[in-house]
């Protein structure tokens, strides 16, 4: 069968299968995602020895250790993904919630009605468990998904895939309510990104080279964020070692990922007190430290190197940081909405007035008041999981879970009504 041909009947039984979705009980979905969380922990080595294939591939092509970390599955990644779905159970099932009634002087009843959205599908890199994660969402979402993981990740997500079917099986639904694209072939997503009308949304995950194309290829709606650009604030009357704790973690607990701090900014009162030792302890993490000419100075101990306007808009992805003092909150406060991408961004303060300042002034997704920007994550905000993090300004914005994954509609109650 060709490629066309092949796509072409994914997407009708893509189609049929969110119709069935689309009707499930909260109770008949919860059943399903247990025995998708079961499966998975029966089949963990199964899983495992899959995904030693991809990480064997991924070290023969000298893959970044970034993208090799990603790649990694071990028994507690597989245990936090078995987790994942058992928390979905937990949360309410946003499909047939009224959000909002309004009763008309004619007599009519409206009802604002969340509705799964239909078909979506995902294209992602590396990380396996993205393929439980998005699977377990939409399923109690009531979307049916077509996955495209990327093809350093290929076996591990076929070994995915076909445990969570086993549950789909038991329950005697569709296999189709949860489909993978079976090819490395990069045909397949162009041809699927041009399926107006039988996919309903899409959503990128990954670098931001494979979120332009994405979006420039696409002609169905799409969700993204094209970069992960955080910062951290440290005020004047910030709580420094507090500073140094959230510091730290955002920029060296994990510097791969979107939500790891790229800039770290330091009012000029707080920078002689803070700089040093905070800058020779990133130094000994094995951070490389790009500063202002004022930090270059205060750290002229350290090795600091000279940032460039070109660095402030870099993410790094990695152990590299800008940093750069800054004359006052407001100074802070542009230079997170000018180079900044919308994403996750922190002030460390004791002064409530400019927490309160720095939160309605930064025009991000996420913005924190003495937090890590680690925690933008909809595991973290209780979400069970997240299908990515959105920095558009549509209905989704920040970690997207279940409430994300619905659109609405009206339905309307009347007893023989009609316009005059």
């Amino acid at each position: 069968m060709s490629l066309h041909k092949k796509i072409e009947q994914m997407l009708k039984l893509s189609r049929q299968a969110s119709s069935k979705l689309g009707v499930l009980s909260s109770e008949e979905k919860n059943s399903v995602l247990k025995d998708m969380a079961d499966c998975l922990r029966q089949d963990t080595n199964l899983i495992l020895s899959a995904n030693a294939k991809d990480m064997s591939m991924a070290i023969k092509k000298k893959m970044p250790a970034s993208l090799v970390d990603r790649l990694t599955l071990n028994e507690k990644r597989i245990a936090q993904m078995v987790d994942s779905l058992e928390a979905l159970i937990k949360l309410d099932d946003p499909v047939g919630q009224v959000l909002k009634t309004e009763n008309r002087p004619n007599g009519l009843k409206i009802e604002k009605v969340r509705v799964p959205i239909g078909v979506i599908f995902i294209i992602y890199e590396s990380r396996p468990n993205v393929t439980s994660d998005c699977a377990g969402l939409c399923f109690k979402s009531g979307n049916a998904v077509i996955l495209r993981g990327g093809s350093e990740s290929f076996c591990s997500n076929a070994a995915i895939l076909k445990s969570l079917k086993r549950a789909l099986e038991k329950h005697n639904l569709p296999a189709s309510c949860v489909n993978m694209v079976d090819t490395t072939d990069r045909r397949a997503v162009d041809i699927l990104l041009k399926a107006a009308g039988q996919i309903d949304l899409v959503i990128p995950r990954g670098g931001e080279s494979l979120i332009k194309k994405v979006v420039e290829t696409s002609r169905i709606p799409v969700i993204k964020h094209y970069k992960g650009i955080c910062h951290v604030y440290v005020d004047e009357e910030a709580d420094l070692n507090m500073a140094e704790s959230i510091c730290f973690n955002a920029k060296v607990q994990r510097p791969g990922v979107c939500n790891a701090m790229e800039t770290m900014l330091v009012h000029r009162d707080a920078a002689a007190r803070f700089i040093p030792g905070m800058a020779k302890r990133l130094i000994d993490a094995g951070v490389q430290i790009r500063g202002c000419a004022l930090t270059r100075r205060i750290a002229r101990n350290l090795k600091v190197k000279s940032a460039t306007d070109k660095d402030y808009h870099t993410e790094y992805l990695g152990l590299i940081l800008s940093v750069k003092v800054v004359d006052s909150l407001y100074d802070a406060i542009q230079h997170i909405n000018h180079y900044g991408s919308g994403h996750s961004d922190a002030i460390i303060t004791d002064n409530y007035n400019n927490s309160e300042v720095f939160l309605k002034e930064v025009d991000s997704a996420c913005v924190y008041v003495n937090a890590s920007t680690r925690f933008t994550d909809g595991y973290q905000f209780g979400m069970g999981a997240e299908i990515g993090i959105s920095t558009d300004k549509i209905h989704a914005r920040g970690p997207m879970a279940l409430e994300e994954l619905t659109s609405y509609k009206y339905q309307v109650y009347g007893n023989g009504q009609i316009r005059n």
